[in-house]
């Protein structure tokens, strides 16, 4: 793997080099990236109670979450905020729950039908991560409905991390799940705790997952053995499907998803337990697929997008994403499935969403009290 020497930062008529990551404060507007491009990065509107997830419309309005109060909103293209939109689902606001990720469905042209991921309350004091959809009319959603809810339902408020991707063809919906700090249960497949699954658009498993029919396990479980995914993306032109996982004291990861594969959290990991507890690394036992790329300080991977915009021509084909702990963009080139080439873009804001505008400029979500929509574009543009 090969790292960036680093970012030119410019404000004004000074320029320094970023050799370090973390990066020192920016206050700047303008980042110099190594191949020479000049990014803008504007700041479109405050105030949100840390932003999650986001999409755009057709339209160019953009669909954003507000994990902590339960609220979704419609950003409009002169960057002002709708009312909350009414209809969408109760939620848990807990830890690290609350309303989640926001996806279109493929055909929303047709249907105006929207997915949303949220924290879900149970009895006892428990929570579960939940499903639904439901269709955006006028500013509201209408007839929302819940089509899959993570079992079992478990106390405390950590890891809920999950994101929402539709395959190419747009038959299939995947839904990434964190294990909900439960560690040992991500090696089990009678549970969905630490798993990927794959459903139809309605809910309804497909026959051929790789584990139906099986005796105690889940048929909708794709792949298992994970931590706390808050990144997925497919790869343009493949049907190969990623994830950014979080790890321990260490060891964040960016996993190529294949069918039936063990991730080997918590038996094996590259970071290590957060006393200090040293776990095995991925080689030490061949039956676990380890990962393409990890990182160690962990960057805290959350929203994840390959840039398939104008804007930036040489980053065709990039993967694109956010860090939460380096509070930057991660930008990675792939020959095929190897990891060739790695530059970060300090941004000194926790980014917890990645998404790429019609336009081709980049727009971020950061996780604050006081969270941002932010814009990256060429100087250019």
């Amino acid at each position: 793997m090969k790292y960036s020497q680093g970012i030119t930062v410019l404000s004004g008529m000074l320029a320094f080099v970023v050799m370090t990551s973390p990066p020192i404060v920016l206050a700047q507007e303008k980042l110099q990236t190594k191949d020479g491009t000049i990014l803008k990065v504007e700041n479109l509107v405050g105030g949100l109670k840390h932003p999650w997830g986001m999409a755009f419309l057709p339209d160019g309005r953009l669909l954003v979450t507000e994990r902590n109060t339960g609220r979704l909103y419609i950003l409009q293209t002169d960057n002002t905020l709708s009312q909350p939109l009414k209809g969408v689902p109760e939620v848990l606001a807990h830890g690290q729950g609350g309303l989640m990720d926001v996806t279109l469905d493929p055909d929303f042209k047709e249907n105006n039908r929207i997915y949303l991921s949220y924290a879900k309350p149970d009895q006892g004091g428990k929570a579960t991560t939940a499903l639904g959809r439901g269709t955006l009319v006028d500013g509201r959603i209408e007839g929302f409905k819940e089509i899959f809810v993570q079992k079992p339902s478990v106390e405390g408020g950590n890891h809920f991390g999950n994101r929402i991707e539709f395959s190419p063809d747009g038959k299939y919906l995947f839904f990434a799940l964190g294990e909900r700090f439960q560690f040992d249960p991500a090696q089990d497949l009678s549970n969905h705790l630490g798993k990927v699954i794959r459903i139809y658009p309605d809910g309804s498993t497909p026959e051929d997952n790789p584990f139906v029919g099986r005796e105690n396990a889940e048929d909708e479980i794709w792949s298992y053995g994970h931590r706390n995914i808050e990144a997925m993306a497919f790869q343009p032109g493949t049907t190969t499907l990623w994830v950014g996982e979080m790890g321990p004291l260490g060891g964040d990861e960016l996993n190529e998803i294949e069918i039936g594969a063990n991730y080997g959290w918590p038996v094996v990991s590259w970071g290590d337990h957060y006393n200090g507890r040293k776990i095995p690394d991925p080689p030490t036992r061949s039956e676990f697929k380890d990962a393409a790329q990890h990182w160690t300080p962990v960057i805290s991977p959350s929203g994840m997008k390959f840039y398939q915009g104008g804007m930036f021509p040489n980053w065709k084909n990039n993967i694109l994403i956010g860090g939460l702990t380096t509070r930057e963009v991660v930008r990675l080139v792939l020959d095929g499935t190897t990891v060739i080439e790695e530059e970060r873009l300090p941004l000194q804001k926790r980014i917890r969403d990645v998404d790429i505008a019609p336009d081709g400029s980049i727009y971020l979500l950061t996780d604050h009290d006081d969270g941002n929509v932010l814009r990256i574009s060429s100087m250019d543009k």
